[in-house]
C-alpha cells in the first residue's frame, strides 16, 4: 500500500488487503459502493489545516465531534474562533490521519493518549513542532493541537515588549552570580517565553546552561535541553538533583510543582547558580506564600530570591485599522491618576479602540497577536525584613511599589496610553 497517498487522501481503496487499516482511516463500516469524490481532497488536506491555522496566528487547534457535525477551532489571540464544520462521515479519517502524524495507535479509542510531531510551513519553510492531545468524548475523539516554531529568533527580551524601567530591573538580576528568579501567573500565559527570552541574554560559549522542561518547546544553541518523563519515574526534583552534579552555572526548571523541587531550587540558587522557573501564583507578592506552603523556611526565600516576573497576556489592538479617540474627562482622570509618574502629564492623553469591521491584515478580528503587561518585584531589605515578621500580601505589595514596583495594572493602563491594547481589554484581564 503506497502510505504516502492514504495520508493524502489518495488512491482510498487501492490494496484491499488492507481492508482494517483504510477502515480506520476512513471510518468503520464504509465499503467500495462508497464513492471517495464524497469527500474532497481539500478536507482531507491535513496540512492545510495547519498552514491556515499558522496564517491566522493560532496557537492552538481544536478539532471537536458532536452529535452531528466534527467543528475544527483555532485559538487566536487567546479566544477561540470557528475554521470549519465538516458532517459526521469525516470524523474517523481526519482523526486518524492525525493519529498517524503523531505517531498514535490508531486504533485505541479508549484512552487519553499524547504525543509530538513536526511539519514544515511552505510559506517561511520553518519547523513547527506540533503537541498533540486526543482524549475521547461521548461523541468520538476530540484532539488538541498546539503549534509551536523550533527556530527561537523571535524569544528575545526585545520583542515582548517589556517597558524601560521593568528592562533595568530585569538586566540588573540578570547579571547576578546567583539566586532564584521566578515567573508566576496562570497556565498559558506564555511564561516559558519569558524563561527563554533571559536564557538567550547569556553568552552560551562561556556558561554551562541546563534545562529541565514538560516539554522542551524551543531549542537555544549549547543550552543542553532534558525532557523530564514522569512515566519512568524521572520528574524535575529526579532531573534537578542529577544537573546539580553537572556543573552548570544556570539552570531552568519548567515548573516548581511540589515541595522537594522547591526546596532543591532554592539550594542550587544560594550554592552559586542562577536558578529560573515558573511557579503558579496569583501575583507576585502571593508568590512568597506559595513558596511557604510548599515548606520553605522565609529565612530561605529571602536568601535565594532575586525577582518575580508577574505577567498576563493581553491581545493587541490591530495596528492597520484600530482607532484613536478622545476618552471622557472622569476615565482620563482615573488613568493619570495611577501612572502620572511614568508620562509628560502635558502631552494629550488619546486612547484607541478596535475598528469593528476590522481589516485584511488582521482578519478583521481587530487584534494582532498579544502582548505581555508585566509586575516585577525585586528583593529589597524592607521586603525582607517584612517577609520575616510574616507580613500580610497587602503590606508586602505596598512596599514593592513603594520600592519602585510598576504595579501589573498601571502597566497595563501604560500600554493603554500607548496605544497597543484596549481599555476594555486591559478591564476584562484584570478587573473583570
Amino acid at each position: 500500500m503506497d502510505f504516502k497517498k492514504i495520508f493524502k487522501g489518495e488512491n482510498k481503496k487501492e490494496d484491499t488487503n488492507n481492508l482494517a487499516l483504510n477502515e480506520l482511516f476512513w471510518g468503520e463500516g464504509e465499503n467500495e459502493n462508497k464513492a471517495p469524490s464524497k469527500i474532497s481532497e481539500r478536507d482531507f488536506n491535513v496540512e492545510e489545516i495547519f498552514q491556515d491555522a499558522l496564517s491566522k496566528w493560532a496557537s492552538d487547534i481544536h478539532i471537536e465531534p458532536d452529535e452531528t457535525n466534527l467543528n475544527i477551532r483555532f485559538r487566536v489571540d487567546g479566544t477561540l474562533v470557528n475554521y470549519k464544520t465538516l458532517d459526521e462521515s469525516y470524523k474517523s479519517s481526519l482523526i486518524a490521519r492525525i493519529k498517524v502524524l503523531g505517531w498514535l495507535k490508531i486504533d485505541e479509542r479508549r484512552l487519553p493518549q499524547d504525543w509530538k510531531a513536526s511539519f514544515n510551513e511552505k510559506k517561511t519553510n520553518t519547523s513547527i513542532d506540533l503537541r498533540i492531545n486526543v482524549i475521547p468524548t461521548i461523541y468520538w475523539e476530540k484532539i488538541a493541537i498546539r503549534l509551536l516554531k523550533k527556530e527561537n529568533e523571535w524569544v528575545d527580551l526585545r520583542t515582548i515588549w517589556i517597558l524601560p524601567m521593568n528592562m533595568v530591573r530585569i538586566k540588573k538580576h540578570l547579571a547576578d552570580n546567583f539566586g532564584l528568579c521566578l515567573v508566576v501567573w496562570p497556565t498559558w500565559s506564555w511564561k516559558s517565553t519569558t524563561l527563554y527570552a533571559m536564557l538567550s541574554t547569556f553568552d552560551t560559549n562561556d556558561k554551562n546552561i541546563s534545562t529541565l522542561e514538560d516539554p522542551v518547546e524551543y531549542r537555544i544553541k549549547w543550552v543542553n535541553h532534558t525532557q523530564i518523563n514522569p512515566a519512568i519515574n524521572f520528574n524535575f526534583a529526579d532531573g534537578l538533583r542529577s544537573l546539580l552534579r553537572q556543573d552548570p552555572d544556570i539552570i531552568m526548571v519548567w515548573e516548581i510543582r511540589d515541595s522537594e523541587t522547591a526546596k532543591l531550587s532554592v539550594e542550587a540558587s544560594i550554592t552559586g547558580h542562577i536558578v529560573f522557573s515558573t511557579i503558579h501564583a496569583n501575583s507576585s507578592v502571593s508568590t512568597i506564600q506559595r513558596l511557604v506552603n510548599l515548606w520553605i523556611d522565609p529565612l530561605l526565600i529571602v536568601s535565594s530570591l532575586r525577582m518575580i516576573i508577574s505577567q498576563r497576556l493581553a491581545r493587541k489592538l490591530c495596528p492597520h485599522c484600530k482607532i484613536k479617540y478622545k476618552p471622557e474627562e472622569i476615565v482620563k482622570d482615573k488613568v493619570i491618576k495611577r501612572i502620572w509618574k511614568y508620562i509628560n502629564p502635558d502631552e494629550e492623553l488619546f486612547f484607541y479602540k478596535v475598528n469593528e469591521t476590522g481589516c485584511e491584515k488582521c482578519n478583521h478580528k481587530w487584534y494582532k497577536w498579544r502582548t505581555w503587561i508585566y509586575e516585577i518585584l525585586e528583593m529589597t531589605d524592607w521586603l525582607e525584613k517584612l517577609i520575616l515578621s510574616g507580613a500580610s500580601n497587602t503590606q508586602l505589595e505596598i512596599q514593592a511599589i513603594w520600592d519602585g514596583m510598576v504595579n501589573i495594572k498601571d502597566d497595563a493602563l501604560l500600554k493603554v496610553a500607548l496605544g497597543e491594547i484596549s481599555l476594555e481589554e486591559v478591564f476584562n484581564i484584570l478587573w473583570n
